[in-house]
């Protein structure tokens, strides 16, 4: 699902708010059928949600084995990491590449992937992304897009907030339009790629 709306809509908020880095005023968080708004962030990474933020927020003194150790959780067991981090090299092998490399020495592009692997090291039920693309040459943009489709085809649950609105459209089966706050469209992709309003405002059309 791809997740519109300008700046300052409330986008990385409502991303943020189901992770469990705000507690909603009113309303409630549910997944999976368990209210899991009153839960610390670590909580909801067990119960399988995870954010790949804005930014990347990788830890750059740190090797990318160790980032994508921190990604996994307190509570997930060894055998299950290595599962995950088999999926995860697959997908990514440059990282395996720098295994032992610190973080923050890896490109713009990897330290994207890295960011994005860390979130997949629980082997999350849910996929949250913030703007993943963002201050990337188009090379690199291409390539996590590139990403994207991959985990799609990996059947995961996927909310896509992103800049380039139209791929995000394309890559995505539903969309939602927020707007101070509020939701005001909803619908899948194709219909909301023709409706007018998103046309104009997103599109440039």
């Amino acid at each position: 699902m791809a997740l519109l709306g300008a700046n300052g809509a409330g986008k990385t908020t409502l991303l943020e708010t189901i992770i469990g880095m705000h507690k909603p005023k009113t309303g409630k968080v549910e997944f999976l059928g368990e209210r899991i708004d009153g839960y610390k962030p670590h909580q909801v990474v067990e119960k399988g949600v995870a954010l790949v933020p804005e930014g990347r927020q990788i830890f750059p003194q740190m090797s990318v084995l160790e980032n994508l150790l921190m990604g996994a959780g307190s509570s997930y067991s060894k055998e299950k990491f290595s599962e995950s981090l088999e999926l995860i090299f697959k997908d990514f092998p440059v990282l395996k590449d720098r295994k032992d490399q610190l973080a923050g020495t890896l490109s713009g592009g990897e330290q994207q992937m890295l960011a994005i692997g860390r979130a997949l090291a629980s082997n999350p039920r849910l996929l949250m992304l913030d703007e993943p693309s963002s201050g990337l040459g188009p090379k690199l943009v291409d390539q996590v897009f590139v990403t994207l489709e991959n985990l799609t085809k990996q059947k995961r649950t996927i909310i896509l907030v992103e800049q380039h609105v139209k791929r995000a459209l394309d890559l995505a089966k539903r969309a939602l339009v927020l707007e101070n706050g509020r939701i005001s469209l909803e619908g899948d992709s194709a219909s909301l790629k023709n409706n007018e309003r998103v046309r104009k405002a997103y599109l440039g059309m």
